[in-house]
């Protein structure tokens, strides 16, 4: 007689999986980029900022003087799509005004900048 505890011999096969070698690899970071070069973004510098009350605003006149949160020789915010990218300073070229970039932001200080308030406009 045959012993009814015994457990049964398995009937499970190992999995097998396609060969992956040959399977085509993603592409490198600079073909990614070219996916989105044409993208048009915003780009602001911001000088600095103020509050004023609408009664303020509605006596501006040309001549008068609006003093922002910055001191002069303070490094310019760069701004793309409200996002601050790098800081600057102002530049004069052929009697325009431009923007020489003094530094990049890290990329993880930016990360960090999106969870703790929302974008500037």
């Amino acid at each position: 007689m045959a012993d009814e505890s015994a457990v049964p011999e398995s009937t499970a096969v190992p999995a097998a999986f396609p060969d992956l070698s040959g399977v085509a690899q993603p592409p490198p970071a600079r073909e990614n980029l070219a996916l989105v070069k044409d993208i048009q973004v915003v780009l602001t510098v911001e000088l600095g900022r103020t509050d004023m009350i609408i009664q303020d605003i509605l006596g501006l006149t040309p001549g008068k003087i609006i003093e922002l949160d910055r001191l002069a020789g303070e490094p310019l915010d760069i701004l793309v799509n409200g996002i601050l990218l790098a800081r600057g300073e102002v530049v004069v070229v052929d009697e325009n005004f431009g923007v020489r970039l003094t530094s990049i932001i890290d990329p993880a200080q930016r990360a960090e900048a999106l969870k703790r308030e929302p974008p500037k406009n």
